[in-house]
């Protein structure tokens, strides 16, 4: 058995969702699964859900009260979606799970799309419009009742220069008579209408089929370009941290304005720069400045912009202003790239204008204000003077090597065995829950499942957590674990 540590690309053969494990180590972990009282195909779909990487992302687009909320209410099978029969209820982009004909996919329900807004409304329309960017197909609902509007019209034009495939959805359509009603909205252009009554359920199968038809089997890859292609690195962080000095360092010339006020970037900037004989795509990205759905004009459309540039980034080089107590806006950055799954690098800017007592407070915010991401790189840098620039690098590549990295099903297992030999569950209601074998499902993050004998409490994740780092490294990714627990059926014999 192979007992090193993976890169991600191995060559070995593949059998069902362990891709790391040849036909020995494969049978011998399907056979440990069915002695501790798992069927392969329960095994092999609790592998395939935590393994899959993102699920295909469908939008829910169109104006405002024409029922996109009772729609999407519709498709997840339970009322979740805020609905009221007034317009502009549903302002943020919410984002559900939903499966139609077992395939899963994620559904993401919009506020209302209306041109030459102002104000509230102008953020609304700039979530819709980022959720179609977004999003691998889109559904455009349209009130079957009133017809195609102006609105409606300039969605059309919005749609077709995304690209994205397309399923108009004709709402309120509650019976025969209303079937002329959608037939009319052949005129879009966007091909066939589906009559459906999102509040009866009628004809949403036949939509939902199409849907299907849509969406791709997996999102297209966005991590890189072609194979051996740059590696895609954003530079995010509050306003005036020093992103684009930063950038100007790393490339020797001056790319991108750079200026005393915040907020001088605006849409990201992609550079391709070479740095220790490599080449990487930095892009620059606006300053996220507070809560999204609070900002408006090109603050907020900035907002979007950089978690677009997250999403399509491999890894996140988090800058920090050294010289200014960590914020909470810092932390909710670190939060978004986290929940991202995107490697990343603590990059602490300024650090040349820091006295010693700001360095020993600094440290204490560190230790205390950014404790979830302790495992990641670290660089004290000067974006101004070029102090310690040779660093950043060094300190990718270790992050990406993290963020890639697979363990072996059988020294995986052989570390659990040990761990819960010595580190034994909790004993919760006179009962102790244990962890029987697991799995690494995949990379980019590196995401592991664990089967147990019973709920596995939080705490005594973070714990395997800690020691899975300990033990195998994942220095700059975060680790996604999940938990199958075996059901009541005892165990075969």
């Amino acid at each position: 058995m192979n007992d090193q540590i993976q890169p991600e690309g191995s060559a070995e053969p593949e059998h069902g969702a362990l891709g790391d494990a040849d036909a020995t180590e494969y049978a011998a972990f399907m056979e440990l699964a069915a002695e501790e009282g798992f069927d392969a195909e329960e095994v092999e779909g609790a592998i395939g859900e935590a393994g899959h990487g993102p699920l295909p992302v469908l939008a829910v687009i169109g104006r405002p009260n024409v029922g996109k909320s009772t729609l999407v209410n519709r498709i997840i099978g339970r009322r979740e979606a805020v609905v009221e029969d007034r317009p502009g209820v549903t302002r943020d982009r919410v984002t559900y799970e939903a499966e139609w004909a077992g395939r899963r996919f994620k559904l993401v329900d919009t506020g209302g799309w209306e041109q030459d807004v102002l104000g509230i409304d102008a953020s609304v329309a700039a979530q819709a419009e980022y959720a179609i960017d977004a999003a691998d197909a889109v559904v455009f609902v349209v009130d079957a009742t009133v017809g195609a509007t102006d609105t409606d019209e300039a969605v059309v034009r919005l749609l077709r220069k995304s690209g994205k495939p397309v399923v108009l959805c004709a709402n309120k359509v509650d019976g025969p008579s209303g079937e002329a009603d959608a037939t009319a909205l052949w005129a879009l252009g966007l091909g066939e209408p589906y009559p459906v009554s999102a509040l009866h359920g009628r004809g949403t199968g036949d939509m939902l089929d199409a849907v299907l038809d849509a969406l791709p089997e997996a999102p297209e890859q966005s991590f890189g370009t072609a194979i051996g292609g740059p590696r895609r690195i954003a530079l995010i962080g509050r306003p005036n941290v020093g992103k684009s000095s930063l950038l100007n360092k790393v490339a020797n010339e001056d790319r991108v304005v750079v200026n005393e006020i915040a907020g001088t970037t605006r849409d990201p900037v992609d550079e391709l720069i070479e740095l220790g004989g490599v080449v990487w795509k930095f892009v620059d990205t606006a300053g996220i400045r507070k809560r999204v759905h609070l900002q408006q004009g090109a603050d907020y459309y900035a907002s979007l912009r950089t978690a677009a540039a997250v999403e399509k980034a491999e890894v996140a080089v988090i800058l920090i202003d050294a010289s200014e107590s960590i914020s909470v806006q810092d932390q909710r950055i670190v939060t978004m790239a986290v929940e991202a799954g995107r490697a990343i690098v603590m990059a602490y800017n300024k650090w040349d204008t820091l006295d010693e007592e700001r360095r020993y407070y600094l440290e204490r915010e560190i230790d205390t204000e950014l404790l979830q991401v302790a495992w990641a790189p670290r660089v004290n840098v000067s974006a101004a003077t070029g102090r310690h620039m040779e660093k950043l690098v060094p300190a990718i590549e270790t992050a990406l090597a993290g963020w890639e990295t697979r363990v072996p099903t059988g020294r995986l297992n052989a570390f659990l065995g040990e761990l819960v030999a010595s580190h034994p569950h909790p004993i919760r209601g006179g009962k102790q829950p244990r962890i029987l074998f697991g799995t690494q499902a995949g990379t980019k993050p590196p995401r592991f499942v664990l089967f147990s004998s019973g709920f596995i409490e939080h705490g005594y994740r973070r714990f395997v957590e800690r020691r899975l780092r300990e033990e195998f490294g994942f220095e700059g990714t975060p680790i996604h674990i999940s938990v199958r627990v075996r059901e009541k059926r005892g165990r075969k014999k």
